[in-house]
Parts: C-alpha cells; structure tokens; sequence
C-alpha cells in the first residue's frame, strides 16, 4: 500500500486546508487551524527562517493580531503536494496594518494531513488589495 495519497484525496485535502485557513485565521483559531498538520509536521512560515512546530508558529502569529482579513486561491495539485496562493491583511495589537501575499507549498501524509509547509510571501505597509493574487476560489 502506497504512502502518497490518491490525488484527488490531495486535491480535497488541499481544499480544506484552504477553507480552514480563510475561517480560522480572521477568527484566531489556534485549534482548527492545527489540526490540519499531522504530528511532527515541518512548517517554515518564511524561505529564510528555520522549520518550527506548526502550534508554535500560528499561536505566537495570531496572538500578535487585533483582525484579520484573508483569501485563498484554488489549490493546485501535483502527486502529494499542493500550492495555494493567499492574501491577508492583518491589523495588530499595536494598531498598524501589514499586508501579506503568499503562496503555501504543501505536502499531504496518507491521512491527509499536513506534513510539510514551505511558505513564500512578500509584504507591505497598511492595506493593499490586490486583487489578482488568490482570487477566491
């Protein structure tokens, strides 16, 4: 029995890491968010930064906002893996405003969970749309 899961099992799984996300990240939902990520799961939130534990890395980030505004692409899928582009637009604690564009390059274990997340994003001071990054899926 193969470890990598069917691809549509990849392309649903992708879809609900998307849609947890979208709801989860505005809501601050430290618990939907994590268990999407299996135990042991390597998430590097930037290309420049060390993997660390997904729970580590969402708490200390949603901690850090007031409100979140966000969208998700439709992922795209290949063998167990999947890209998903977004776009978030957070106020934090302190009041300022950061908007964030990224694509999520996942990894999906056999029961369809998250075993590694490799982030890329760009940034930028106060509120920008942009409009053809992750349209709504």
């Amino acid at each position: 029995m193969s470890s990598v899961p069917a691809s549509n099992d990849v392309a649903a799984a992708a879809r609900a890491w998307a849609v947890t996300w979208s709801l989860g990240w505005p809501a601050a939902d430290v618990e939907a968010v994590c268990a999407l990520y299996a135990p042991g799961a390597r998430y590097h939130s930037q290309s420049l930064r060390d993997h660390e534990p997904p729970r580590s890395y969402i708490t200390r980030v949603f901690a850090e906002q007031a409100r979140a505004e966000c969208r998700f692409g439709a992922p795209i899928v290949s063998g167990d893996r999947a890209a998903v582009d977004w776009w978030g637009a957070i106020e934090g604690r302190d009041g300022g405003v950061e908007t964030l564009a990224g694509t999520s390059l996942l990894r999906f274990g056999s029961d369809g969970k998250v075993v590694e997340q490799r982030d890329a994003w760009a940034s930028a001071d106060g509120r920008v749309d942009v409009p053809h990054w992750a349209p709504r899926a």
